[in-house]
């Protein structure tokens, strides 16, 4: 892994050494950089901190993977277009995270676990006061889920269901007694995606990751919730029909976001872009 942006004298020129890590990291890379400590991989992408004096804010990224042409999946699944660095990169952002936000269809077609644990991480939650390892959050409407998977049946922290007020009631039902918790985040059938960030931050969870899918994340943009994306950028072309990062209904005029940083490695490009 090797910094392109901001380039600055640590990082501009990794040295190529081995290092020690209980999750494997250090083992030299070609190219004349190096894989990334977890602390360090942390430390590049570490939530803001507090304003002086006051609480934490809610503040939700994305971590997304798109081919050069665009394509956020082959396939219908996003692990064809990924790599080793990029799975690095997902558990240190999920490590960080308090709650990972996904969509219904991405549960199904990924087949989503719940997060684990991680020795690596483990001193830095309980630092920061977070459990063992985030909570999962589901966005969905009808609330068609399988409850027998491990997402519902064997969690470190219970899985929330994000739902609206109008969801079926013996959904609803079937999901508690699964040991699912069902918050109401829109008045009618759906989900407000605005609404959502703030029942998560009444939660507890101000630390917000989502993962998609695309629906979800374009409605996320679309509400104008979204702070930060993490994208990385795989060196590879599928043309076809797949979906990009973002789907849904478009906005009126485009959301700027800055670029604040652009790691390497092996060609894939780990970018983060905050809202302007």
């Amino acid at each position: 892994m090797r910094r392109l942006f901001p380039v600055i004298d640590e990082t501009a020129v990794p040295p190529a050494r081995a290092g020690a890590s209980g999750d494997g990291a250090g083992a030299a890379q070609d190219g004349g950089g190096r894989e990334w400590s977890l602390a360090e991989l942390a430390a590049a992408y570490a939530y803001p901190e507090p304003e002086r004096g006051g609480g934490r804010q809610p503040w939700l990224r994305a971590n997304m993977v798109s081919t050069l042409d665009g394509a956020a999946q082959h396939e219908g699944r996003s692990q064809p277009i990924s790599s080793p660095a990029d799975m690095r990169v997902f558990g240190t952002l999920r490590a960080l995270a308090d709650v990972v936000l996904v969509g219904a269809e991405t549960v199904r077609q990924e087949g989503y676990r719940p997060a684990r644990a991680r020795a690596g991480f483990a001193a830095a939650r309980e630092a920061a006061g977070q459990g063992p390892a985030a909570a999962i959050a589901v966005v969905s409407a009808s609330l068609d889920l399988d409850f027998s998977l491990p997402l519902f049946t064997s969690p470190l922290a219970p899985t929330l269901i994000l739902a609206g007020a109008a969801a079926p009631p013996a959904r609803v039902a079937a999901a508690e007694a699964a040991g699912a918790r069902v918050v109401t985040a829109g008045e009618g059938a759906g989900v407000d995606p605005a609404r959502a960030v703030r029942e998560l931050a009444r939660l507890g969870h101000t630390r917000l990751l989502t993962e998609g899918g695309p629906r979800l994340l374009g409605q996320l943009v679309a509400a104008g919730a979204l702070d930060e994306l993490c994208l990385t950028v795989a060196p590879m072309l599928t043309a076809g029909d797949a979906q990009r990062i973002a789907g849904g209904p478009s906005v009126t005029l485009p959301r700027r976001f800055t670029l604040k940083a652009v790691l390497e490695e092996d060609g894939f490009l780990f970018t983060r872009y905050a809202r302007s």
